[in-house]
């Protein structure tokens, strides 16, 4: 078949296919449904979708783990590198807990649908589907089907060392010292020692870069190396004047987070340099 769209003096011809071939998406079983406001989902997805991995063959990775109970919606993400998590308070009418994995694209288009406004979106629940509503829009996407790892076990609870420092003086330090770091692999290397902190940087031409930095920190001096890349995509999702950063030793994973909230929390796997 063929398809004429005439405007003016153009006129273009287009090949059609079948409708009869178009996907249907069946209609889904809810099990269990959510109302809040778009803000709040937007937040949780902003906060924490830039953590998915993107191609990971643990499938289960590549996407947003959101789960509901409690009077709480919480949204996770991890690529095995790092992870994000964040919470919000919502009006739940059930008793019911539920996790669902949405896969990245879904998490992308969801997110452009979002908006910063106090309208509401509705979220359906089905073995293997989400819907979103919001108006005459609705949104489906099929769910991934796997386990997701046990979030709570991966959050560092042996931290010994406090480290608490101005968000921005940090991302701007990071910024220009990882200006010659190698572009391979983005290592930075953090050096705490009393209350400075030492940003270093090198790649394979033998070039260095190093900024200093005033911070507030509790615990005996350390080196650890990071992916640089990591550490800002924190700072980019953090909207805090200052943060923290729990630490154990060079091997151990970081936590990082708001230094007024432990709403949201982020953790880094460290690297060798």
């Amino acid at each position: 078949g063929r398809a004429t769209l005439s405007a003016l003096r153009s006129r273009f011809v287009l090949a059609t296919l079948p409708a009869a071939d178009f996907p249907v998406i069946e209609d889904i079983r809810a099990e269990q449904r959510v109302t809040l406001a778009q803000q709040t989902l937007k937040r949780l997805v902003e906060k924490t979708s830039f953590a998915m991995a993107q191609q990971d063959v643990r499938y289960y990775l590549n996407g947003l783990l959101l789960h509901i109970g409690e009077g709480n919606l919480r949204a996770v993400a991890t690529d095995g590198h790092r992870l994000a998590t964040s919470i919000e308070r919502i009006d739940i009418k059930d008793d019911v807990v539920n996790q669902v994995i949405i896969p990245r694209k879904g998490v992308q288009e969801l997110q452009r649908l979002l908006t910063d406004g106090d309208g509401a979106i509705e979220i359906e629940l089905s073995a293997n589907h989400i819907r979103a509503r919001i108006g005459e829009l609705r949104f489906t996407s099929k769910l991934v089907d796997g386990r997701f790892p046990d979030y709570d076990r991966v959050l560092p609870k042996d931290g010994d060392k406090t480290l608490r420092v101005n968000s921005d003086a940090l991302r701007q330090g990071l910024i220009r010292t990882a200006i010659l770091s190698s572009e391979k692999y983005r290592g930075v290397r953090l050096i705490l020692d009393g209350q400075a902190l030492k940003i270093q940087s090198h790649n394979p031409d033998q070039e260095e870069a190093e900024e200093d930095i005033e911070v507030e920190y509790d615990g005996e001096p350390l080196e650890i190396g990071f992916n640089v890349n990591y550490l800002l995509d924190v700072l980019g999702a953090i909207n805090s004047e200052t943060i923290e950063i729990k630490l154990k030793d060079a091997n151990s994973s970081a936590l990082l987070r708001d230094a007024v909230s432990e709403n949201s929390l982020y953790v880094v796997m460290p690297m060798r340099l």
